[in-house]
């Protein structure tokens, strides 16, 4: 088109009278619909207004900032009146309402700009301090949906209104029938939009309801089923949850660690489509119902990422796998020595007249197998294929046995031999333990409170005993006194260092996924600056890290000043991990600390990802078939009345002592410790764990056991050793376990103990004792603080530590003389 035709048309334009041209462009195009378009509207955005009508309607209408464009009142709601329940619009469904924020879904952010936005009268009771420009909490603010969390709100969630929910869905019903673009997954709520943010609509909102009348996502039961199938066994991956959550929709980003982003948007999954289980925790059960999701929805990805599960579980280990017994053979060997007598002879920890031994047959016809020399009457011929258990109980002998495979037949035929470890025997009785039943009767009979005492004998539980009260105190609440039962649970303290967060450590070193002489920084990256990268994990582990001896988190008034204050579990672990500051160079000396411990913590839930709690409870605990070694034992289906009590005024020292939200009720079943409490949600490397007596006393001969305990191995025998023999430094400390030595802790392990004894002792009032040497173990928990406190307001003491038995080493002298005695 050349430029004189151009100058033609548009003096011919100018001829054309002016209301012709805007009627041209009112309605005189020619239109031929572009397959390249779509609607504006992709989303539909639920709320909740989290205050009653009258109030949310001049916050959208009248004041500036927020909008919607439909408010759902409810029933039984004063300030709307009797009036017939009424859809109200509030702005136009073409434009723009301001009532997503800051949002992100499916690659889209600004969701003001595509979505159409419902507020539903719902008033749920919300509370979390909110903080000045200074990070200070400011007293008595009122949370809302409309209000930014500064720290996780704790919030009661009502039920829907039905008549509410019936016009909501007439609504919606409605708005999708006008905008075809908003898809089953577009139909969200604002915590899915902005989570950790937002937690409206809450997990009482009906979405299955909802979606039953054609509103929104759910998944097909079948596909739950499949998935469930794959993951009960091993949950997808933190890194593949995070991409099959970002392929669903969610603003999350791929850092392969259970982060605070990654639990925000979790939990908002989980509101959504499994209220019940609201744990921001990427579990089985979340990942197959992710994972269903997808399957319904969005195929490819669901193909794709389940490709990526499988093709990781496939992968070769990073870690060795365990045994499943204390001794496992094959047989030929496949390195002979040239000493002749050394060949095919082992040595393994039994018992007299107790143990088996499992033959697992390859193809050999016939086999000699002699047990401490005596040769044991095994089939003849043997089956290829087959497995035989026999008793070991005519030839067993207390301490080291041996096995010598001395012929098989024919000629490299092969077969594997399995002894499982000594599993503990009930033998009550045994041994006369009546002076210490004397000493800590009288006690209780004088005021002291209550025990349980356990022994451990030889492969044997040959005391396990109960004393006095496991509530014996009012305080607040009027309660008759609970008697202390062999089954009851104690809040053990620090005691949790050792039979949670080192236990969990020495496993992870047994797999070879934890290397104790490696820096902190190798396994949390952002643990740096200030000599951070010079720390190892046995620094940690030894008390010679130079962190303080303790960081009160849960007070604003704390040494550290406020910038260490946290309510916030999450929060507190950014803290530690990058804000607490030494006191000492490293390796200094070494100073007790309960920073170590929280940091241990950290780093098995970063190469876990897991949750402490969980990872113990699942992979150390219930392999033993040990269900009472928990966490939070009151939000896992434990009563009060199952537990022993700790303090009768919360922790406040007999009024002595007073912070913002101190507790002071009787404590009973909620952690003692201020810390674990109040920041790090009951769940810390240093307490937090409740236990009864026996349970302990079987991970006790877990550890004489040298790690293994019956056909399960969770240790390895080498990194038992490892972690309790001496430091160079101070022969009182192993890696995290305490130790006898000579007697520098003869207040502890009493005058007897070998030096090779080591154990740990908790606040509350527990102690354990474990000593290879006598193949002894006693475990003796008591609720000591569960007393009086005397004493002026800076330097007070509870009464129950003032007893022999609340001090522990007259109890143990008095173990080691039954035992002593017993073996003359």
């Amino acid at each position: 088109m050349n430029k004189e035709f151009l100058h033609l048309a548009y003096k011919s334009l100018l001829s054309v009278p002016l209301i012709y041209l805007l009627s041209s462009c009112s309605s005189g195009y020619n239109f031929k619909q572009s397959h390249n378009y779509s609607k504006r509207i992709k989303f539909l955005v639920m709320h909740y207004t989290a205050i009653d009508y009258e109030k949310s309607e001049r916050v959208l209408v009248e004041k500036g900032g927020l909008s919607a464009h439909y408010l759902v009142p409810e029933s039984q709601d004063f300030s709307y009146g009797e009036r017939e329940l009424e859809v109200l619009q509030l702005v136009k469904e073409q434009d723009r309402a301001w009532h997503a924020g800051d949002s992100y879904w499916q690659g889209r952010t600004d969701l003001n700009d595509h979505s159409i936005g419902i507020e539903v009268v719902n008033v749920p009771s919300c509370s979390a301090p909110e903080l000045n420009e200074k990070g200070e909490p400011i007293a008595g603010q009122q949370a809302t949906h409309l209000a930014t969390y500064s720290v996780e709100p704790f919030c009661v969630f009502p039920d829907y209104d039905p008549k509410q929910i019936e016009l909501l869905i007439a609504l919606s019903q409605d708005i999708l029938a006008r905008n075809p673009d908003i898809g089953p997954t577009q139909v969200v709520g604002h915590a899915d939009i902005a989570p950790g943010r937002k937690l409206d609509p809450g997990p009482r909102f009906p979405w299955y309801q909802l979606y039953k009348a054609g509103i929104g996502a759910w998944y097909q039961q079948q596909d739950v089923e499949y998935y469930w199938h794959h993951f009960s066994a091993a949950p997808p991956s933190v890194a593949v949850m995070q991409r099959a959550l970002a392929d669903y929709g969610y603003d999350i980003a791929p850092t392969a660690r259970l982060d605070k982003q990654t639990q925000d948007v979790l939990a908002a999954f989980q509101a959504h489509f499994l209220p019940w289980q609201m744990n921001a925790q990427a579990d089985g059960k979340t990942a197959a119902v992710l994972f269903a999701l997808l399957k319904r929805y969005k195929p490819n990805q669901a193909d794709k990422n389940f490709a990526l599960y499988q093709r990781l579980a496939r992968e070769p280990k990073r870690y060795a796998p365990l045994g499943h017994e204390q001794l496992y053979i094959e047989y030929p060997q496949q390195e002979l020595s040239s000493r002749i007598d050394v060949n095919n002879k082992y040595q393994f920890k039994g018992y007299r007249r107790r143990g088996e031994i499992i033959i697992d047959n390859i193809n050999a016809e016939r086999a000699e197998i002699l047990i401490n020399g005596e040769t044991i009457n095994i089939a003849r011929p043997l089956k290829a294929g087959h497995s035989y258990r026999y008793s070991l109980a005519r030839r067993t002998r207390d301490g080291v046995n041996t096995l010598h495979i001395k012929s098989v037949f024919p000629e490299n035929a092969k077969l594997s031999i399995r002894i499982p470890a000594p599993k503990l025997k009930s033998n009550p009785g045994a041994i006369n333990f009546a002076a210490v039943d004397a000493l800590i009767a009288q006690e209780v009979e004088l005021g002291f409170p209550g025990a349980v005492l356990g022994v451990v004998y030889k492969g044997e539980l040959v005391k396990l005993s109960a004393y006095g009260y496991a509530r014996a105190h009012h305080g607040k609440e009027s309660s008759a006194a609970q008697p202390m039962a062999v089954d009851t649970l104690f809040d053990i303290a620090s005691n949790t260092k050792m039979f949670a967060t080192n236990l969990a450590l020495m496993h992870l070193v047994s797999q070879g996924r934890l290397d104790v002489n490696k820096p902190i920084s190798h396994y949390l990256a952002e643990y740096i600056g200030q000599g951070r990268e010079v720390r190892l994990v046995k620094d940690l582990l030894t008390h010679s890290a130079g962190y303080p001896a303790v960081v009160d988190f849960h007070r604003a008034d704390n040494h550290l000043g406020r910038p260490f204050y946290s309510l916030n579990s999450e929060h507190t672990k950014q803290l530690l991990i990058r804000g607490v500051p030494f006191e000492m160079m490293r390796a200094q000396r070494h100073l007790y600390s309960d920073i170590n411990y929280m940091l241990l913590a950290i780093l098995i839930e970063r190469i876990t990802n897991m949750p402490l709690d969980a990872y113990v409870e699942s992979r150390l605990y219930a392999p033993l078939g040990l269900n009472t070694l928990v966490f939070n034992p009151l939000q896992k289906g434990f009563k009060p009345s199952q537990i022993a009590a700790t303090e009768i005024e919360g922790n406040t020292r007999g009024g002595r002592v007073n912070f913002e939200g101190v507790r002071d009720y009787v404590l009973q079943g909620e952690v003692h410790d201020e810390k674990a409490f109040y920041s790090l949600a009951g769940v810390a490397g240093h307490a937090g764990l409740f236990a009864d007596v026996q349970s302990v006393a079987k991970l006790t001969q877990l550890l004489l056991n040298r790690g293994s305990y019956g056909e399960v191995q969770l240790i390895r025998p080498e990194v038992v050793d490892q972690f309790i023999k001496p430091t160079a430094t101070d022969e009182s400390y192993g890696l995290g376990w305490r130790r006898a030595g000579n007697g520098a802790r003869k207040w502890h392990f009493g005058p007897y103990a070998s030096p090779r004894a080591y154990g740990h002792t908790g606040w509350t009032g527990t102690v354990t004792v474990i000593d290879p040497e006598y193949d002894l173990a006693i475990v003796l928990f008591t609720n000591a603080r569960h007393s009086e406190v005397t004493g002026s307001d800076s330097n007070y003491k509870f009464k129950g530590k003032e007893f022999e038995t609340g001090q522990y080493g007259s109890v143990i002298t008095r173990v080691y003389e039954a035992i002593l005695a017993h073996d003359k």
